[in-house]
């Protein structure tokens, strides 16, 4: 009985022996499937509406990669709630490295303090990719507003209602107005759209007067007379307008906001596709083709690999909570 059952016993054990290693040679290691990766579409969703500055560096990277990735690489516009609807669905995504998000992560870091009932927890949902680039926020006026600079629009908000397109309730063009107020004493009608690019465009209409919007959307506007700028957002002024001076030389002083353009991955997406997917989208980036084009559009590339971008997204979600809570908004 002895010798029979010590039979099965070693039987069995060879058995679990031959499946275990049939199981490990039939699942890849995670540096293996890094190195096919990928074997099929890569999608960027976008958050926001076409049009707007992520769906412009989306759009600019996305044949590039295609060709660097030997697959397609397909933008996707996933618009609603200030962004949040886009990146719960990538939050929330497979972490394989066949979704990725890329969005204004300033606006994104400010969503937690806005909206105290968001399904996913950007810090801990995601992760850092790249950052590509930082456009300035623009402050500009439609053409009949008798204003050519900070003073002489204050002066009119004063005397007149003024309203002030915002791309959304509590997002970063937001939170700059009401920062601005602040430093200046300026009284804004904030009139919010669901989108950068339906804000630029009532704003071209004159439906409203005053918009505060990231440089790359808002400076070809700029350029054909279809809007008037009063004054740039960065800390020193920008090169390719540098006749124009930034708000905080008019008087806001300290004053400084802006769209950073940056990739995230859902959470527990392996490091080895992250860190060539970074790579890749870096190169792009920092091509002369790419560079050029952006700066010409008053984007300045700004490249952030993955552990920088995580300790940026936290230093701007203290930041903005500041203001979120000193102008007390709150939405569901």
């Amino acid at each position: 009985m002895f010798h029979a059952s010590r039979r099965t016993t070693v039987v069995a054990s060879l058995a679990f022996a031959a499946t275990t290693a049939l199981g490990l040679a039939a699942v890849p290691t995670a540096a293996q499937a890094a190195d096919e990766w990928p074997t099929r579409p890569v999608r960027i969703i976008v958050p926001y509406t076409p049009g707007g500055s992520s769906d412009i560096i989306a759009r600019a990277v996305s044949q590039p990669l295609s060709q660097a990735l030997g697959q397609p690489v397909i933008v996707e516009n996933r618009a609603g709630a200030n962004g949040n609807i886009g990146a719960d669905l990538s939050a929330k995504a497979a972490p394989d490295g066949y979704t990725f998000l890329l969005a204004d992560l300033g606006s994104l870091a400010i969503s937690p303090s806005v909206y105290p009932k968001l399904p996913f927890d950007p810090s801990k949902d995601l992760r850092g990719v790249a950052m590509l680039a930082y456009s300035p926020h623009l402050l500009v006026v439609h053409p009949s507003v008798k204003a050519n600079n900070l003073q002489e629009l204050l002066a009119l908000a004063k005397k007149d209602n003024l309203n002030f397109a915002v791309t959304a309730t509590g997002s970063a063009a937001h939170l700059a107005g009401l920062e601005l107020e602040r430093l200046t004493g300026a009284n804004w009608v904030y009139v919010p759209y669901k989108g950068g690019s339906q804000s630029v465009q009532d704003t071209v209409a004159g439906v409203t007067q005053v918009l505060m919007n990231g440089m790359l959307a808002t400076y070809p506007h700029v350029k054909n007379g279809n809007l008037k700028l009063i004054g740039i957002s960065k800390a020193t002024r920008m090169p390719v307008i540098p006749e124009v001076p930034t708000l905080a030389e008019q008087g806001a002083k300290g004053f400084e906001s802006g769209s950073w353009q940056g990739v995230m991955a859902p959470r527990g997406t392996p490091d080895a596709i992250v860190n060539r997917f970074s790579a890749e989208l870096l190169k792009i980036v920092n091509s002369a083709d790419i560079k050029s084009r952006f700066e010409a559009q008053g984007a300045e590339v700004s490249p952030m690999e993955p552990a920088q971008i995580d300790r940026f997204f936290n230093q701007e979600r203290a930041r903005w909570s500041k203001v979120v809570e000193a102008n007390n908004i709150k939405l569901e």
